[in-house]
């Protein structure tokens, strides 16, 4: 097994969340993964990208043009890092603006159920996961989300990603 995905937002979306996720479900499957962040002008809403790389891998970032997946939880950044991704790429955008690309809309999701927006980034996450996108199933996912997630969250947070999971069937 080898994937290389990138995950690209603003900061306060929960790249960093969904980067820790994944990376926690490659450890469960004895996957090796290797991931790395840069957060820029997060904290003001800057853009933030996260790579994980699962597999036998040496060096931590994805050269341009090689990434094989990418969760894009802004539509902006789309045009910022889309050129990590390799040609035939799994690409998942928070848009409710159709292209090349998996859309689907997960903040207005996340809204209509009364979810926070930060929710959003676990809609996409199971979009993803449902659409069978990701090295990891939603099974696993789910797991590492209960177990991960502060128990105040926990319910919105699965809650989420299997709205995300039914929105991709």
């Amino acid at each position: 097994m080898k994937q290389q995905i990138i995950v690209s937002g603003l900061g306060g979306q929960g790249a960093l969340t969904l980067t820790r996720l994944l990376a926690e479900a490659a450890a469960a499957m004895g996957l090796p993964v290797i991931t790395s962040e840069t957060h820029g002008m997060a904290q003001r809403g800057g853009t933030v990208i996260s790579m994980i790389k699962v597999g036998p891998f040496r060096g931590p970032l994805i050269p341009a043009g090689e990434a094989d997946r990418g969760l894009f939880l802004h539509p902006r950044n789309l045009a910022v890092h889309r050129f990590y991704l390799r040609e035939g790429a799994g690409v998942f955008v928070n848009t409710a603006t159709p292209g090349d690309y998996r859309s689907l809309d997960a903040q207005s999701l996340a809204a209509a159920q009364g979810l926070p927006p930060v929710a959003a980034n676990l809609i996409l996450l199971g979009y993803a996961a449902g659409r069978g996108g990701l090295f990891a199933g939603p099974d696993l996912l789910i797991e590492m989300i209960a177990a991960r997630t502060p128990e105040r969250f926990r319910e919105a947070s699965l809650k989420a990603f299997q709205l995300g999971i039914v929105t991709a069937v």
